[in-house]
């Protein structure tokens, strides 16, 4: 059993962690084995994020006055919560993981300072991730600047091939 001291420094800590989350997927963990907690959370770090167990009532205290305090209220059953600066990267690993473990399951989540239902966070997993966005984004940008290079090349190039066939065809006699 934890002393008071160490259940007050727990508490503190989660609190700061709530305070400057953006990204907080709130999960039910039951019947998980050890196993597969083991894989969540190497999962969960792969994913650039950090989980933690909490109790219920520890939680919905500690979310007061915070953007999660509106997902944290009134939680049944064994709860986690994992926290994420990419929250479609950990979606996605989330709900893979959920797929293949029928005991995990979401609760709500917390995006951008908003709360989210169930549906929308398996709709934040079927998005590209921000690296693919980021590259659809630069080839939109570069594809017209590439085109007027192409263009560009051609008028110098038709020159060119025009001078060349004149050559050839002694059209240039003086």
């Amino acid at each position: 059993m934890k002393n008071r001291d160490d259940k007050k420094k727990d508490f503190e800590e989660l609190r700061k962690a709530l305070e400057k989350a953006n990204n907080v997927f709130v999960t039910g963990f039951a019947k998980l084995t050890v196993d597969q907690d083991f894989n969540l959370r190497k999962t969960i770090r792969g994913a650039g994020g950090s989980y933690k167990v909490v109790k219920n009532n520890i939680a919905e205290i500690a979310s007061e006055g915070t953007p999660a305090e509106q997902v944290l209220k009134g939680l049944k059953g064994m709860t986690s919560l994992a926290f994420t600066d990419d929250p479609v990267a950990l979606a996605k690993v989330l709900t893979t993981y959920a797929k293949t473990n029928p005991a995990f399951t979401f609760k709500a989540g917390l995006v951008e300072g908003r709360a989210i239902d169930i549906r929308a966070i398996n709709d934040l997993a079927n998005m590209p991730s921000k690296n693919e966005i980021f590259a659809k984004l630069l080839y939109v940008i570069n594809a017209p600047a590439q085109q007027l290079v192409t263009v560009m090349n051609a008028v110098g190039r038709n020159l060119a091939v025009v001078v060349d066939q004149g050559v050839k065809e002694n059209k240039f006699q003086g």
